[in-house]
């Protein structure tokens, strides 16, 4: 991956709103009794993310935070309606997590692969034919279209990898990655040489292969935020198997049996879930340690105590890496799949004005009610869900609209006209 890797944007999106129904009469010479033929509005145009494969990053969303997609077109004359509003295609990486920027919740996980409407388009309004009864035979009204919706997104993106590669800087993570797979990161021997994530895909024979992640150095308080590690922590949570890369030579003056256990103390102050994510110990620069292995025996002694398989590798010269790759894949094939990430997200109820502020027209017995609280209700309620219809009912009644109603002499089996639902009034 290139230096330009970026792993979390927030974008602004805005789904179109529908279009006004027409108010239109047939009139042609040989045709008395046309009547209207006023047509509907055209729907708005959806907000649809789309997850591709060929992305691994979120720098296309550098320059470019806010998608509007357009609005429905008003409907027309001789029954026609308006065309409906473009959908918006927003491409981002399989792997990526859709947030509410406010609350952090989750919307959706693109892992699936599939197609996600975030914001819906609005609904075109309808014209005038709909309004026309044996007692009402030319209405000179239509309604106008639904809003769309808006939303404040964070995209979050964390790496499909099936294993991790975790440990301090400098351990010899990278070289491993270069050495096991088709990656090329790059290699110093300095403190946080990988400044982002690195895949690669590691071919242990011609029918078993999986993803191999390097992730950026982890140091004491990187979950609390200190060095790269905070940034990056997020990108093991799909690894379902973590290999532990400790330096058993010391060459950077730590004690390995220290460095595990503040590294696993980090990813538990991360996550409680990570922490019991299956580990594999990996005892690199074990080529530098010459006659002098008592850190290495303590360091397997311990570590296989606490039940982890241990491997003696040397990542620059290949010492025991086809060995660590075979185990990690042998044991990839025990566990199961990564799960999607649960959504938390709940759309806020739409807050519910008075009746006041509703726009009540009488045409005989039909009663036409908008306003800006009402459409909204509207468009959030699926009323072919009996508890939704339930819901709808009580926020009108709630609201004093059927108070409102009645004292301006609506009658039972009266019809009311609330943008596109229709119902007989009962008291």
């Amino acid at each position: 991956m290139a230096r330009s890797f970026v792993d979390r944007v927030t974008i602004e999106i805005k789904s179109g709103s529908g279009g006004s129904g027409a108010v239109s009469f047939r009139r042609e010479k040989y045709v008395p009794a046309g009547g209207p033929d006023g047509g509907d509005g055209g729907r708005g145009g959806n907000i649809i993310f789309v997850a591709d494969e060929r992305m691994s990053t979120l720098v296309d969303f550098r320059y470019k935070r806010k998608f509007v997609a357009s609005n429905g077109m008003p409907g027309q004359g001789k029954k026609c309606s308006g065309k409906s509003g473009e959908d918006v295609y927003i491409k981002v990486p399989l792997s990526t997590v859709l947030k509410d920027a406010e609350s952090g919740e989750i919307i959706h996980d693109m892992s699936s692969g599939e197609q996600f409407i975030a914001a819906y388009g609005g609904n075109g309004g309808w014209g005038n034919r709909h309004f026309a009864t044996s007692t009402r035979q030319s209405p000179r009204f239509s309604k106008p279209g639904l809003p769309g919706e808006e939303m404040t997104i964070t995209l979050e993106l964390r790496l499909l990898a099936d294993v991790g590669l975790v440990g301090f800087p400098n351990v010899g993570k990278s070289t491993l990655l270069s050495v096991v797979s088709n990656a090329n990161p790059k290699i110093a021997n300095y403190s946080f040489t990988t400044l982002s994530p690195n895949l690669g895909v590691v071919a242990v024979n011609e029918d078993v292969s999986f993803v191999l992640a390097d992730i950026p150095g982890i140091i004491e308080g990187a979950s609390m935020g200190i060095g790269l590690g905070y940034d990056f922590l997020r990108h093991i949570d799909r690894c379902r198997l973590l290999i532990h890369v400790v330096d058993a030579s010391g060459s950077e003056g730590r004690d390995p049996i220290e460095d595990f256990n503040t590294i696993n103390s980090e990813l538990s102050k991360y996550s409680s879930e990570l922490a019991k994510r299956p580990q594999i110990v990996a005892a690199n620069k074990t080529d530098i340690i010459g006659d002098n292995r008592d850190k290495l025996n303590e360091l397997k002694e311990y570590v296989t105590s606490l039940g982890y398989e241990f491997f003696e590798i040397s990542a620059a010269t290949h010492f025991g890496t086809n060995e660590l790759m075979k185990a990690a894949a042998a044991m990839l094939s025990t566990l199961p799949p990564p799960a999607a990430y649960e959504i938390t997200y709940v759309k806020p109820e739409v807050q519910i004005g008075t009746a006041d502020e509703v726009s009540i027209v009488n045409e005989g017995d039909l009663w036409i009610l908008e306003g800006d609280w009402l459409s909204r209700l509207v468009g959030s309620v699926n009323f072919s869900d009996h508890e939704s219809r339930m819901y709808f009912n009580r926020k009108l009644r709630s609201s004093g609209i059927f108070d409102r109603l009645e004292k301006l002499g609506i009658a039972d089996g009266d019809t009311v006209s609330i943008y596109d639902i229709e119902f007989d009034y009962m008291s």
